[in-house]
């Protein structure tokens, strides 16, 4: 009787599991990597923890068909100076995909994050607000309860703002997820900056220059109705239509 030696199984090192991963879309909207820093550091610069070392995904669908080249290498540099690490592209033409490969980016499946609807208040837009394609679990609130004076900005990473003094013309409120305002709302006020389609703002006496959710914004250019300016109201977004309502307290 043949005798067959015991083996000992070697342990197991490691697992192989699904994993759902939470990226930011960045549409690109033009080949200029000048004006692209440029845009990225006006709307960015005031806010160094906007982006975390966030997974990005470069939407290429808008310049697909642009007749200069992307240097792929720069723009990957480009975004990770601001805190995103680029990991893949997707929307492509051909040639484009192929040197993004060639750069070390992986090809995205379509449906990794979608587009914000919208341009952002500023001068010449040359990327859409970046977008969440998975919702994320927020931390608790944060709570101001000083006034914000012109020219001050606060950051609500990753959960909600509230606000128990004034916002004054020429601040900034931003939050990934719903503002509050207990008091005049003069300033500028961001909500779902990230992309976030379900925040609201809310304040107990709308005066804003300018509201925006999920980069959908409207400014002082259009006239808010007497039923809300100066009073009690929210901004929600319905579709792709900021609506600005009043609030029956």
């Amino acid at each position: 009787m043949s005798v067959v030696p015991k083996v000992n199984a070697a342990p197991v090192i490691f697992d192989l599991k699904s994993a759902a991963l939470t990226l930011v879309a960045l549409v690109l909207k033009t080949t200029d990597l000048d004006a692209l820093a440029h845009e990225l550091d006006a709307r960015f610069g005031n806010l160094p923890d906007f982006f975390d070392q966030d997974p990005v995904a470069i939407d290429l669908s808008p310049v697909r068909d642009a007749a200069t080249d992307i240097d792929f290498a720069a723009l990957i540099t480009l975004l990770r100076q601001h805190k995103m690490v680029p990991i893949a592209a997707k929307g492509g033409s051909v040639h484009q995909m192929e040197a993004a490969l060639a750069a070390g980016l992986i090809e995205a499946p379509a449906t990794a994050g979608t587009p914000a609807p919208a341009p952002a208040p500023t001068t010449e837009v040359v990327l859409t607000e970046v977008i969440r394609e998975m919702p994320v679990a927020a931390p608790a609130a944060m709570i101001v309860d000083k006034p914000l004076r012109s020219g001050q900005q606060v950051y609500a990473k990753g959960g909600d703002l509230i606000v128990l003094a004034v916002v004054s013309h020429g601040a900034e409120v931003l939050a990934d997820g719903n503002i509050h305002v207990y008091a005049p709302l003069r300033g500028r006020a961001i909500a779902g900056a990230k992309g976030n389609a379900d925040a609201r703002i809310f304040t107990t006496c709308m005066e804003p220059q300018l509201v925006s959710i999920a980069g959908v914004y409207r400014t002082t250019e259009t006239e808010l109705p007497a039923d809300v300016l100066g009073k009690p109201a929210q901004v929600r977004l319905d579709g792709e239509r900021l609506v600005v309502e009043a609030l029956k307290l």
